[in-house]
């Protein structure tokens, strides 16, 4: 049974830090990009940011670029999203995703997703 696990998130301030992490199991993790999707009351899932399998390439949503990084562990089948300048529109609960193979910044093209972790950027 593939099972993805978010923890990390919480509330913060604006201008603080999280780094949130994503534990994979049940799956082949090196064979998998995995994706980092966002979803705020009343919206549409938005993507954020996605990893190759190997760690190599990597993608970002516009507005978070240079703020949030993603990264992975294929030894501990974890991947992270260390989020920095956080701002109150970056407010959402936020889910990470597997994909055989390649990236993409489509959700509907994931197929394994986590039940999320909610981030609060608030004064």
């Amino acid at each position: 049974q593939v099972q993805l696990v978010e923890s990390g998130g919480g509330l913060v301030q604006p201008g603080g830090s999280l780094r949130l992490s994503c534990a994979a199991s049940g799956l082949p993790f090196s064979n998998y990009a995995m994706g980092w999707f966002r979803q705020a009351p009343g919206k549409e899932r938005e993507f954020v940011a996605a990893i190759t399998r190997s760690g190599s390439i990597t993608d970002y949503l516009d507005s978070v670029k240079g703020r949030f990084t993603i990264s992975r562990d294929n030894a501990k089948n974890t991947v992270y999203l260390q989020m920095s300048s956080l701002k109150p529109e970056d407010t959402a609960v936020y889910s990470c995703a597997g994909r055989f193979v390649g990236t993409t910044r489509n959700p509907l093209l994931y197929r394994y997703w986590g039940q999320g972790t909610q981030v609060t950027v608030s004064s």
